[in-house]
């Protein structure tokens, strides 16, 4: 069949046409001394990239929802906490990438410590609600803890306060406390997850041990890898929940609470110290004594008063080790045998 010049110009200008091409997305998390996501919203169309490159220091890019803002989504996406030291300031960055399905609203937080009740939250699409969205955030009493599974935490305690207008002046609200959850090990794992977090006093942290056989052992800035009995010229004891083996098909993991200050921990466990399997809370983010400081002496020293036990031959423990908020370093320890060691 011939066509009309017509027709053949209407073909030409038509494949001339390039086919529309999805748009990627940059948006930049943290940074020094920076909590927030940059831009902190945007407008996308499905088949868009939306690409999240991490700065310093420790953040998360996590699926939440506009009713909690600072839990994760069930089933929503979740990057894992991404730590990048305060010396790579040139980059190249790491990055997560999230497709865009429809234009329906994505809501995003920070799940390391209290950044997300500090207002670092992200919205694909919010079209006005994004305000509303990080005002919650920022007044969620119910927010999750920090985590590195992608479980959803238990929410902290409510707030509560008199509402009738003759209660006493000297009421006040119960302050709220967040339970800061942290992965210690999993196979073929030696790290804390996440290994530095920022809590608020009255705080707890809850350490589960996963496989294989790990401790949470308090020392010192001065020596990272040596349990704080031997380097306290005090002789003061610092908390140590003991070896805790678990099996490979464990479905079951710890738990353990410290009071919330400058707290410095490392796996007793032979070489994992000096890997850099180690932990801290509270640590300064700027200075001589930040939480990088502290891992890399504990590399550079390659590890000391690291001995390997067998422990119990347990198949999940629980080290639960509660101090309350004005309590020193008292320390109690329960474990729990769960099964067989694989």
């Amino acid at each position: 069949m011939l066509l009309s010049l017509s027709a053949i110009a209407a073909v030409v200008s038509l494949a001339a046409i390039p086919p529309t091409r999805a748009a990627d997305h940059q948006i930049t998390v943290g940074g020094p001394g920076i909590l927030q996501f940059n831009p902190s919203s945007i407008t996308a169309a499905p088949g868009d990239t939306v690409i999240f490159n991490f700065q310093q220091k420790n953040h998360t890019a996590t699926q939440s929802t506009f009713a909690n803002p600072c839990q994760q989504a069930p089933g929503g996406f979740d990057s894992g906490f991404v730590p990048v030291p305060d010396t790579n300031t040139q980059g190249p960055f790491p990055q997560a990438q999230f497709v865009v399905e429809d234009q329906n609203p994505v809501w995003v937080y920070c799940r390391q410590a209290n950044h997300c009740q500090l207002g670092m939250v992200f919205a694909i699409n919010p079209g006005e609600k994004f305000a509303a969205f990080q005002a919650a955030a920022m007044g969620n009493s119910t927010a999750s803890n920090t985590t590195s599974s992608s479980a959803v935490s238990s929410p902290a305690a409510t707030a509560t306060s008199p509402s009738s207008a003759s209660a006493s002046a000297s009421s006040s609200a119960v302050p709220t406390s967040t339970d800061h959850k942290v992965i210690v090990g999993g196979p073929g794992v030696l790290t804390y997850q996440p290994a530095n977090i920022t809590a608020q006093p009255g705080d707890t942290i809850t350490f589960e041990f996963h496989q294989k056989n790990h401790t949470i052992t308090q020392s010192s800035f001065a020596a990272p890898c040596q349990k704080l009995i031997d380097t306290s010229s005090s002789g003061q004891a610092g908390f140590n929940s003991g070896y805790m083996p678990v099996a490979d098909n464990a479905t079951t993991f710890p738990t353990w609470t410290i009071q919330t200050a400058p707290i410095w921990a490392y796996c007793a466990q032979t070489g994992h110290c000096g890997q850099g399997m180690v932990f801290s809370a509270n640590a300064v983010e700027s200075g001589a004594n930040t939480f990088e400081a502290f891992q890399a002496r504990a590399k550079q020293i390659n590890g000391t008063d690291a001995n390997s036990t067998s422990g119990s031959t347990s198949n999940g423990a629980v080290a639960a080790v509660g101090l309350p908020r004005d309590a020193g370093i008292a320390l109690a320890l329960g474990s729990l045998i769960l099964g067989m060691l694989l």
